[in-house]
């Protein structure tokens, strides 16, 4: 296993905020992997294409975005893939992406912000 493979603990909401609560080692493992694949600006940038596609994008769409080689996009790819961030499949010579959903809501919740309390 690559130690960007980390093992999905959860499929949709995995803890408090963590502006509430603390990880424990296993969310937080979870939690640094699914930025760790987001810390580089190619794959940030291939996130925001493939989430903001709709439904699914083929490779051949995107592949042009970059002034990178088309192996170096698939590495970046894997990377997305392999941190549970996009899912593929295979369709004759093209791979088409989409967003997981309920990856980036398990991001999105652990760095929420509770509305401060009014009285």
């Amino acid at each position: 296993m690559s130690k960007q493979q980390i093992p999905l603990l959860s499929s949709g909401g995995c803890c408090a905020p963590i502006s509430v609560a603390a990880l424990n080692p296993a969310q937080a493992a979870e939690g640094a992997a699914a930025f760790k694949a987001l810390s580089d600006p190619i794959r940030l940038r291939l996130m925001s294409i493939i989430a903001s596609a709709g439904d699914e994008v083929c490779v051949c769409d995107i592949t042009p975005h970059f002034d990178v080689s088309g192996p170096t996009i698939s590495h970046h790819l894997k990377v997305l893939r392999e941190a549970g961030l996009v899912d593929c499949e295979r369709r004759g010579t093209w791979v088409y992406y989409w967003p997981m959903p309920e990856r980036l809501q398990w991001i999105s919740a652990l760095l929420s912000v509770p509305e401060p309390v009014t009285s």
